[in-house]
C-alpha cells in the first residue's frame, strides 16, 4: 500500500501570475484537497499573500508567504527560486520584484516578436485585459493566444498541435524557436533579494529543468555556495531515483527539502491536483516552513 500524500504543499500559482484561480480560492481548493500547510508562490509578486492568508484563517489551514522568482543560472538557464516566509510587505523586496517583472515584460514582448516573425498571430485582446488588470504574461498565455487564433488553426492541425500547453513545449521553451531568456536576476542576486526580504531561498524542480543527474547535483552545490537553503527535492514529475539523489545531497549539505504538486489550476495539463507529488519514504526537512 502506497503512503499516504504529503500534507504540505509548497508551490501553488493563483491569477496573479499564470494560474487559473483568484489566490484566496486557491487555498479553498488546497484545504478541500486535504492540505494543511501551502504556499501561495505566485511569479516575481506577492501580491495574493495577503488575499491567501486572510482564506487560510477561514479555512482552518496554514499559509506562509512565498513567490517564485525565475532567475537566470550561468548553465543559461532560466531556473526558479522559491522564496518563503519573506516579508510581503517589505518595500525593498516590492521594489525588486517590480523590476524583476519589467524584465518579465521585456522578454514577453520579445517573444511575441519572435512568434510573429514565426509567421503566426496572436488573439491579443486576452493579453491586453491581463495587462489593464495588472497581472503577469507568461508563455501559457503567450501559447494560448497563439492557439486560440483562427488564423493558425490549419498549421497547428498540421503539426498536430491542439492544446496551448503543446505549443509551449514547442515553441516557448529553452531551446525552441522563439524562447527568450531573462536578463536580470541571477540565482544569487534572486537568493539574495529573498534573504534581505528575511526569507528562505529554495531551488524549484530541479529535474525539470535539468535532465542529467551530474548536473543537478552539480547545480545544487554552486548554489549552496551562494547561499540558497533548500531544494524542492519532492515535485510532482520527480522520480523516486531523482527524489533519492535529491534527498541524498541535500541531507549532506543540510539543506531544507521540500515539495509541491505546483497547482496552476483544475484545467491544467498536468499540474492540476493538490498533493500530487511523493517523498518516496524520505522524510522531508522543511524547517522554520513546518512553523
Amino acid at each position: 500500500m502506497p503512503p499516504p500524500a504529503p500534507t504540505f504543499d509548497l508551490q501553488s500559482h493563483s491569477r496573479h501570475s499564470d494560474g487559473e484561480l483568484g489566490a484566496g480560492e486557491v487555498v479553498a481548493a488546497a484545504a478541500a484537497a486535504g492540505v494543511e500547510l501551502l504556499s501561495l508562490t505566485d511569479h516575481d509578486t506577492v501580491d495574493g499573500v495577503g488575499e491567501a492568508m486572510r482564506a487560510a484563517t477561514e479555512l482552518g489551514i496554514r499559509v506562509v508567504s512565498g513567490a517564485e522568482i525565475s532567475a537566470l543560472d550561468m548553465s543559461g538557464r532560466d531556473l526558479h527560486i522559491l522564496g518563503y516566509l519573506i516579508d510581503d510587505q517589505d518595500p525593498v523586496l516590492s521594489e525588486r520584484l517590480a523590476s524583476f517583472r519589467a524584465d518579465r515584460q521585456r522578454r514577453t514582448q520579445a517573444m511575441i516578436g519572435a512568434l510573429r516573425d514565426l509567421g503566426f498571430e496572436l488573439d491579443e485582446s486576452p493579453l491586453r485585459e491581463r495587462a489593464a488588470k495588472g497581472m503577469s504574461i507568461g508563455r501559457p498565455h503567450l501559447a494560448q493566444a497563439v492557439v486560440d487564433h483562427p488564423a493558425n488553426a490549419s498549421r497547428l492541425t498540421a503539426k498536430g498541435i491542439t492544446a496551448s500547453s503543446a505549443f509551449l513545449e514547442a515553441y516557448l521553451i529553452e531551446g525552441r524557436p522563439a524562447f527568450r531568456p531573462r536578463e536580470i536576476p541571477t540565482v544569487a542576486e534572486a537568493i539574495a533579494a529573498i534573504h534581505e526580504a528575511r526569507g528562505l531561498a529554495v531551488w524549484a524542480h530541479p529535474f525539470f529543468d535539468f535532465s542529467e543527474p551530474a548536473d543537478v547535483l552539480s547545480a545544487v552545490d554552486r548554489f549552496h555556495g551562494e547561499g540558497i537553503d533548500g531544494v524542492e527535492c519532492f515535485y510532482v514529475t520527480h522520480t523516486a531515483e531523482q527524489t533519492a539523489r535529491l534527498a541524498r545531497r541535500c541531507a549532506e549539505l543540510a539543506l531544507l527539502t521540500t515539495g509541491s504538486s505546483d497547482f496552476h489550476g483544475p484545467s491544467h495539463r498536468s499540474l492540476s491536483r493538490f498533493r500530487a507529488f511523493s517523498t518516496y519514504g524520505f522524510e522531508a526537512n522543511l524547517g522554520p516552513i513546518a512553523g
